[in-house]
C-alpha cells in the first residue's frame, strides 16, 4: 500500500470506529467535509472503495486493510516517539483487543490492570464468542484477541493460552425439580436450559454428549456472562458455567454439578506481527495470566 498517507489511513480507522463521518470529524478535531474528502482522496488515489455508507460505517476488504495499517503506523509511531521522550500524542496509546465474554468476567482484565498501572495504554475491548474474535483482527478493529482458532490469521502469530474447563450444573432447587433421579437423558429432553446467546453451542455440546439433541429442549437467553451464571444460579435453567464461576456456588450447596464430561474449549492467543514492545508486553502479562489460571 505504498504511498498512502498515514493522516489519510487514519481517517479511515477513525469512520470505522466512530460509526459515521461526523463522529470520525469529532474524533480527529476536523470538519465533516474535511473527512469526506480525506476518504474521498484516498478511494481515487486506491481506485477502490473503502467506506460503506451505512450506519453504522463499515470498511469493505479493502478498506479493512487500511484500517490495519493506521492501527500499525499509530502503534509503531507512539513506540518511536515514546522511546525518543517526545511526546506521542498526550502519551497514551489505544489498543484496542478482542476477547470472548467468559474470559473477560473471569480473568482477562486482571493482566490488563496490570499493564495499564506500568504503560499509558488504553484498552478498547471487543467482546465476541471466542470462535470469532479472530474475524475482528481479519478485519484491523483489533490488534490481538483471545480465540480459539489454533490455526493464525494471515500477518499474525498464535500462541497457546491454555484449556477453559466449562461444567454443567445447576440450582440445587431447579436440580431436586427437574433431575429427581439425575440428569438422565429422558430428564434432560424436557429441563430447560440457559443460553448465552444463538452462536453459544457450549450446552448443545454437552447434551450431545448425553446422548441427547438440543432440539425443541426449552431455552432462554441471556447474553452477558455474569449475568448467564447468575441466571444458572437462580435456577432459570442449568448451563454451562466457567469452572471459576461455578466452583464457590458448588462448595456452598447453591449450585449443583449435573455430571458428564466438563466441555473444554483449548484458548489461543493471536496478535499482529509486529515489532512492538507494548504488544509483546501485553501478550507475556495475558500468557502468565492464562497459565496461572487456565487448565
Amino acid at each position: 500500500m505504498a504511498g498512502v498517507s498515514a493522516e489519510l489511513a487514519l481517517t479511515v480507522a477513525a469512520i470505522v470506529d466512530g460509526g459515521s463521518l461526523d463522529a470520525a470529524a469529532r474524533g480527529l478535531s476536523i470538519t465533516p467535509s474535511a473527512v469526506s474528502q480525506r476518504l474521498k482522496s484516498l478511494e481515487q488515489q486506491l481506485g477502490q472503495v473503502l467506506i460503506v455508507r451505512s450506519k453504522p460505517a463499515t470498511a469493505t476488504a479493502a478498506g479493512e486493510a487500511v484500517v490495519r495499517m493506521a492501527r500499525q503506523v499509530a502503534l509503531l509511531e507512539h513506540e518511536a516517539l515514546t522511546a525518543l521522550g517526545l511526546d506521542a500524542g498526550g502519551g497514551r496509546v489505544n489498543v484496542p483487543l478482542a476477547v470472548n465474554a467468559d474470559s473477560m468476567a473471569t480473568w482477562f482484565l486482571a493482566p490488563l490492570a496490570r499493564l495499564s498501572a506500568r504503560h499509558d495504554i488504553d484498552f478498547d475491548l471487543h467482546r465476541d464468542d471466542q470462535n470469532f474474535t479472530a474475524r475482528l483482527l481479519e478485519s484491523g478493529e483489533v490488534m490481538a484477541a483471545v480465540t480459539s482458532e489454533a490455526t493464525p490469521v494471515s500477518g499474525c502469530s498464535v500462541t497457546r493460552l491454555g484449556v477453559f474447563r466449562y461444567e454443567a450444573v445447576a440450582n440445587a432447587e431447579f436440580a431436586q425439580r427437574w433431575f429427581p433421579n439425575g440428569a438422565g437423558a429422558e430428564a434432560l429432553r424436557h429441563a430447560p436450559f440457559v443460553d448465552f446467546d444463538r452462536r453459544d453451542t457450549l450446552q448443545h455440546v454437552w447434551l450431545t454428549s448425553q446422548g441427547v439433541s438440543e432440539h425443541g429442549i426449552p431455552r432462554h437467553y441471556v447474553p452477558a456472562s455474569h449475568d448467564f451464571a447468575q441466571a444458572v444460579i437462580l435456577g432459570l435453567g442449568w448451563g454451562m458455567l466457567p469452572w471459576e464461576q461455578a466452583a464457590r456456588a458448588v462448595d456452598s450447596g447453591a449450585l449443583v454439578p449435573l455430571g458428564g464430561e466438563p466441555v473444554r474449549v483449548p484458548l489461543y492467543w493471536q496478535q499482529w506481527n509486529l515489532r512492538s514492545h507494548l504488544l509483546d508486553a501485553i501478550a507475556r502479562e495475558v500468557a502468565e495470566e492464562a497459565e496461572r489460571v487456565l487448565d
